[in-house]
């Protein structure tokens, strides 16, 4: 999740003077580069066992791309980019390099719809002539497709089959048009749930399903306080016991474009071990030639060569956002777990207690005392043991999930994962409801040293406050079924 970490950073923003860059950072906005391609940058990435009943034995997986959208935002709306590779990477064997790669290819398909107009037809500027009901509609403009393929072994030199779709054999799927407003698509629901595919995965010998398309962003933070110098009243419930539900939202009325697959368990892992690691990646050809004079066709605006270069990286939520230094955030959406090595220091470093402790050491905040910060390197870095540590790993920052821990059913889910001693949530994989946000604030400041993980207690005086942005989240947020992410905000909705 690219916007969890920032809070942090954000509690700190009284010393923001003296540290030029924080200011800049964003919840979806996580470097330097990805400021100029949004379309590329992902924003959360989910991974867990899911909880639809009759289908725990399937892991679904969820990487979202495009936040902060506008549900008016036309009239050109949230295509995804032609020209990029978006992918969802496995790592079934603890050695931090890809087993299974899960690549997303997408096209724009421009009927050129017109209009008569004084006897002659003109192309018109619009994304749609009238509603929408059905996948390929003759109102529809811009008819969005796609492809998705499966390449075990190395993500450019394995091997790559595609998926196909279970009811036809096609390998191209249409991806629904953004929720224009409820003019456009009368039951936009109805419509989505059409582009909800059962999918044939080469040497998978059950079907899985697969949904990509505009769902409401699932995730909460408080981004208008923390961007305002801290202007949250109560950032813990020591200060105001109701502090962690106080409907501050900042994404309440935000849309985001999720790419989901659900597959069987067996398909995901190898031999006896259950663990698995997850990240998603988005990357671009090097070389872009713009063209000067480009014709009719926007396809024509410019042309793209060379080889694949990552510009986008997600696992773990908080290491990007606000342990990465700004120096090297590009560096960092441009590397693999396998070599992670390179940014250890300022995981065992980390600087946001710090500032943490500055800023509400008055009211008694004091930054762990642990150095090199272990408990983080196990939340972030190797899994939990005894929750989701592979036999043998490499530490690199990876979302790892046990695919033997039971479902925990949707009623009984406890919003802080393993903190709030649900061994099914965060950061035991990633599961819609859980408040990542709350999660990483309390273990940034020692609380896995009260569980002696990592440390001692008496190297977290902080470890037990419960520090919050106040934008509450939890399983009542999301549908217990696959696509599980809610419909998106219209960008009108006439009653």
């Amino acid at each position: 999740m690219k916007h969890t970490a920032l809070v942090i950073s954000l509690l700190a923003a009284g010393v923001i003077s003296a540290l030029p860059g924080i200011a800049n950072a964003s919840s979806h906005r996580e470097s330097p580069f990805l400021t100029q391609s949004p379309k590329v940058d992902g924003t959360d990435f989910y991974m867990f066992r899911s909880y639809e009943t009759g289908r725990s034995n399937y892991v679904t997986l969820i990487a979202n791309y495009q936040g902060l959208q506008e549900g008016a935002g036309g009239p050109n709306f949230f295509l995804m980019d032609p020209n990029a590779l978006y992918e969802i990477h496995i790592d079934n064997n603890g050695d931090a390099k890809e087993d299974l790669t899960f690549q997303f290819r997408f096209k724009n398909n421009l009927q050129d719809l017109q209009v008569p107009v004084n006897g002659v037809k003109v192309s018109v500027p619009l994304t749609n002539t009238g509603g929408i009901t059905d996948p390929k509609s003759p109102n529809l403009n811009v008819q969005e497709s796609f492809t998705l393929t499966v390449v075990k072994g190395d993500r450019r030199t394995g091997t790559a089959t595609a998926v196909t779709n279970a009811g036809n054999g096609s390998s191209t799927f249409d991806k629904p048009a953004d929720y224009i407003g409820n003019k456009s698509f009368p039951n936009y629901d109805a419509y989505a749930a059409k582009h909800i595919y059962a999918i044939n995965v080469p040497g998978c010998s059950t079907p899985g399903k697969l949904f990509v398309g505009q769902r409401k962003d699932p995730f909460v933070v408080n981004l208008g306080g923390t961007f305002d110098l801290v202007n949250i009243k109560a950032p813990a419930t020591a200060f105001d016991p109701q502090a962690e539900n106080k409907g501050l939202d900042s994404l309440a009325t935000k849309n985001v474009t999720s790419l989901e697959l659900e597959l069987p368990i067996a398909c995901l892992t190898n031999g006896t071990e259950p663990v698995i690691g997850g990240w998603t990646t988005a990357s671009l050809r090097q070389a872009r030639l713009l063209n000067p004079a480009p014709g009719s066709d926007n396809a024509s605006a410019s042309k793209e060569g060379g080889a694949w270069s990552q510009v986008s990286r997600l696992g773990m939520p908080l290491v990007n956002e606000v342990v990465i230094g700004l120096k090297d955030k590009d560096k960092f959406n441009a590397s693999k777990p396998s070599g992670d090595g390179q940014f250890a220091s300022y995981v065992t470093n980390p600087t946001l207690p710090a500032l943490l402790e500055i800023l509400f050491g008055s009211a008694g905040v004091k930054a762990p005392t642990n150095f090199p910060r272990n408990d983080l390197v196990t939340a972030f870095l190797t899994g939990v043991p005894g929750i989701n540590k592979p036999a043998n790993v490499v530490a690199s920052e990876e979302l790892r999930l046990n695919t033997t821990t039971a479902v925990t059913p949707p009623a009984m889910q406890s919003r802080l994962g393993v903190l709030g001693n649900d061994t099914a949530g965060f950061p035991n994989g990633r599961r819609p409801g859980d408040d990542v946000v709350d999660i990483a604030l309390r273990v940034v400041m020692g609380r896995l040293c009260l569980l002696n993980i990592g440390c001692a207690p008496a190297d977290a005086p902080a470890g037990a406050i419960d520090f919050t942005d106040g934008a509450y989240v939890d399983s009542s947020a999301f549908d217990n079924a696959f696509p599980y992410l809610k419909t998106p905000v219209p960008g009108a909705n006439v009653k």
